[in-house]
C-alpha cells in the first residue's frame, strides 16, 4: 500500500502513514492534501485523488524526540543498501566490534553487510583480518532521517524534507551506495582472506 508525508501545521515532518489514514485525515477535514500521487480513489458516490503529503489543520505538539532509532530499514538506508566491507549487496546487519567482545547494538558499530562478508567476519575484529570499512559508522541526525529511515520515499517529498536535512541524509545514501561498487571477484577486497562462496 502506498505511503504518505504528514507534516504538522508548522510543516514540520511528523511520520509516515498508510494511504488509507491519510485519506481519512483529508476525508474528515483534520488536514489537506498538499501533493497529489496522481491516483484516484473510488467510491460509490465520488472520485478522491490519492495524495501524496498531508499538511495537519491544526498544530500537533510532539513530544522530545531522542536520537533516531536503529532499525534495519534505516541503518540499510544509511549504508545505502550495501557492504560496507566489499561493496556488495547488503542483506545482513553486522556488529563492527562483535557483541561477543563488549561491542554495542548502536549506530556507530552497526553496519550493513552483505552474507558473504558476515560469514568471513564471524566473531573476529576488522584488524585481525586486515579489512577496513568504506564509511565509518555514524548516527543519522536530522528530521528527515526519522522520514527516508522507514524506507519508503517519494520525490514529492523532498522539498517538504530539505529544511530538515534531507540533503545531507540522501547524499550519504547515495556517497555510501556510489562509492561501494560490488566486487566480482569472490575476494574481498579487504581482506587477504578468500572468502568461499
Amino acid at each position: 500500500m502506498p505511503h504518505v508525508l504528514v507534516l504538522n501545521a508548522s510543516y514540520e515532518p511528523l511520520g509516515v502513514v498508510p494511504l488509507r489514514r491519510a485519506l481519512v485525515l483529508v476525508l474528515e477535514n483534520k488536514a489537506v492534501s498538499l501533493e497529489e500521487s496522481g491516483a484516484f480513489l473510488h467510491s460509490a458516490t465520488r472520485v478522491v485523488a490519492a495524495p501524496s503529503v498531508v499538511r495537519l489543520k491544526r498544530f500537533v505538539r510532539v513530544p522530545y524526540r531522542g536520537p533516531v532509532p536503529l532499525t534495519r530499514k534505516a541503518l540499510f538506508a544509511r549504508d545505502g543498501g550495501r557492504c560496507m566491507y566489499c561493496g556488495g549487496v547488503a542483506t545482513s546487519v553486522d556488529h563492527v566490534v562483535p557483541r561477543s567482545r563488549g561491542g554495542q547494538h548502536a549506530w556507530d558499530n552497526v553496519v550493513a553487510a552483505c552474507r558473504r562478508c558476515n560469514h568471513v567476519k564471524a566473531d573476529r575484529q576488522l584488524r585481525e583480518l586486515g579489512w577496513r570499512l568504506h564509511q565509518q559508522p555514524a548516527p543519522p541526525s536530522g528530521l528527515a532521517w526519522r522520514i527516508i529511515g522507514t524506507g519508503h520515499r517519494d520525490p514529492r517529498w523532498l522539498p517538504y524534507l530539505q529544511p530538515y536535512g534531507a540533503d545531507a541524509a540522501l547524499a550519504r545514501i547515495d556517497s555510501g551506495a556510489l562509492s561501494a561498487t560490488p566486487s566480482t571477484t569472490p575476494v574481498s577486497p579487504h581482506a587477504s582472506t578468500p572468502v568461499s562462496p
